[in-house]
């Protein structure tokens, strides 16, 4: 997910993500920079690969248009329990949120590449 810095830069960092109909819902906590940085700007990118496929991917444009408190992480365990299989591990961080993100601009691609990384 990239957001914007004060000083127009981009700010990239690796989120967990789910669907709520056509948006797209990931977890933050309101006072890390991803928090403050939609909150002054909600213009978002998200890049989005395939597990199974890298060379399957979506690139999303998109504003916030939607802060959910999510103080009891009911939102972020169902995130969890689909990237990790339990719960989310870390508690205590009373401004857990999730962000609603509104896609304004999609492009899917699938390249025909099979995965095959070098073993060591």
């Amino acid at each position: 997910m990239a957001t914007l810095l004060p000083d127009g830069s981009p700010h990239v960092s690796v989120v967990w993500v789910a669907r709520e109909g056509d948006r797209i819902l990931l977890g933050v906590r309101d006072g890390s920079l991803k928090g403050r940085n939609t909150r002054r700007d909600p213009r978002v990118a998200l890049s989005i690969t395939a597990l199974a496929n890298p060379y399957e991917m979506a690139q999303i444009r998109g504003r916030v248009v939607e802060r959910r408190p999510d103080a009891d992480y009911r939102g972020k365990d169902a995130m969890s329990a689909r990237y990790l299989g339990r719960p989310f591990p870390y508690r205590g961080w009373p401004d857990q949120m999730l962000l609603v993100i509104e896609p304004e601009r999609v492009r899917y691609t699938k390249v025909s590449f099979t995965h095959a990384p070098p073993r060591a």
